[in-house]
């Protein structure tokens, strides 16, 4: 995967609205990112091209398309099969891990996260520091 620039803009798919309030924050106060949010992954897949990010965050448990299924549709349109995918779980047990970074993600986030440490360690995913295997503290 070739990506020479700096992580810039982080399309965040996420069901619940106090996690989306708390991790928008932190990613552009923060860490200074421009962030979009989807709600769940129809509404990501409908914005995703319009909005070009650099990054994906993952929720894994969403009502509508999981984050798997989300990961798979990304992959099958040439126009976002390259897209680098972080998982955020709260079931993020070791094989769980394995498992989501066979079907191609870069890192795992575990649930609940610390929202002042997400941007440095989306930054450290993004530089190659972190493979994220599950706890990323």
């Amino acid at each position: 995967m070739m990506k020479t620039e700096h992580l810039q803009r982080i399309m965040m798919v996420e069901d619940d609205p106090d996690i989306q309030v708390v991790a928008r924050l932190s990613l552009e106060a923060v860490g200074g990112y421009t962030v979009e949010v989807c709600s769940g992954g129809q509404e990501a897949l409908e914005r995703v091209q319009g909005f070009g990010p650099d990054l994906m965050l993952l929720d894994v448990m969403m009502p509508d398309m999981d984050g798997p299924t989300l990961l798979q549709n990304l992959r099958a349109d040439s126009q976002t099969s390259h897209l680098p995918i972080v998982f955020m779980t709260a079931k993020a047990q070791p094989h769980e891990v394995a498992s989501y970074k066979e079907m191609g993600a870069l890192a795992v986030i575990s649930k609940p996260f610390d929202p002042m440490e997400l941007p440095s360690l989306l930054a450290q995913i993004w530089d190659g520091e972190i493979s994220g295997g599950g706890e990323a503290h």
